[in-house]
């Protein structure tokens, strides 16, 4: 299992996110390449990519994911939004590979009322088009938090969603916030049994290629994205000591997208480190 956290690059170089790293006590981290509010796409030239790929590389780090701008919906009604969705996922795919990132995050996206069959599709399109800018980064689909039009909160959606794609590199990204607001009982011992179960029965044990270890400000079920740090939500300890047991977690990066401080953040890995340890 390796931990890490979602950090700054300053300056646009390597080095502040390894030195965020090393603050928290990391192994991996998760970046933004391009303004994660805006939709100019990365910036990357030649020179500043090869400087950047030598020093992620130097810091003996991994794996280095990066998140796609808040503004992408692979799933938009929108036609222009949507076109401009595709175009940033494909710049930031480019990017990706430029700067030598292994994964990208994607979310599931949202359609309108009453299309769920039609939102699919064009999540599903946007998906094989990103996927196709490059093979050396895998694309990984984020379940959503049951949030109204999500294409993808339950396992089963996004089983529905990667059948669409047809692109087998194509993973999926948990969010054990996501998961929690959407209904799943990661807050008891056999919840964490019955997603894995769940993820099972629906073909996606073996395409899960990163978690985000979130804590929950809301209760189960209450379709209300709210990162909390790790302990302090309602999740709860005992939930995430069950979550850390299963052996499908041992072998993936656990990233924090908490809203604590670097401080904060150190004493929240460190705190699962204890608990999958116990």
């Amino acid at each position: 299992m390796r931990l890490g956290a979602h950090v700054r690059r300053r300056a646009g170089g390597a080095l502040g996110a390894v030195e965020a790293c090393r603050e928290r006590g990391a192994d991996c981290a998760q970046i933004f390449v391009s303004n994660p509010r805006g939709w100019g796409p990365p910036a990357v030239d030649d020179e500043a990519a090869s400087a950047f790929r030598e020093e992620w590389r130097a810091s003996g780090l991994w794996p280095l994911v990066a998140h796609a701008p808040y503004l992408v919906n692979i799933a938009s009604p929108n036609e222009a939004f949507l076109a401009k969705s595709r175009t940033l996922a494909a710049a930031t795919m480019r990017a990706c590979n430029a700067l030598g990132v292994d994964m990208l995050v994607l979310h599931a996206g949202a359609g309108g009322p009453g299309e769920r069959s039609v939102a699919l599709e064009r999540a599903a399109t946007t998906l094989r088009i990103a996927a196709s800018e490059t093979s050396n980064v895998r694309l990984l689909v984020e379940l959503m938090a049951g949030t109204r039009g999500a294409v993808a909160s339950t396992v089963p959606e996004a089983g529905r969603l990667l059948e669409l794609a047809g692109v087998d590199s194509i993973g999926v990204c948990l969010d054990t916030c996501h998961l929690f607001a959407a209904g799943y009982a990661l807050d008891i011992a056999a919840g964490a049994a019955e997603l894995f179960d769940e993820l099972r029965a629906n073909k996606l044990a073996d395409r899960i290629g990163l978690i985000h270890a979130n804590d929950s400000m809301y209760e189960r079920g209450a379709r209300r994205d709210r990162h909390e740090n790790i302990g302090d939500g309602a999740i709860g300890t005992d939930g995430w000591r069950a979550f850390l047991a299963r052996p499908e977690v041992s072998s993936l990066p656990l990233v924090l997208e908490t809203p604590g401080d670097a401080e904060r953040q150190s004493r929240d890995i460190g705190f699962l480190r204890s608990l999958a340890a116990s």
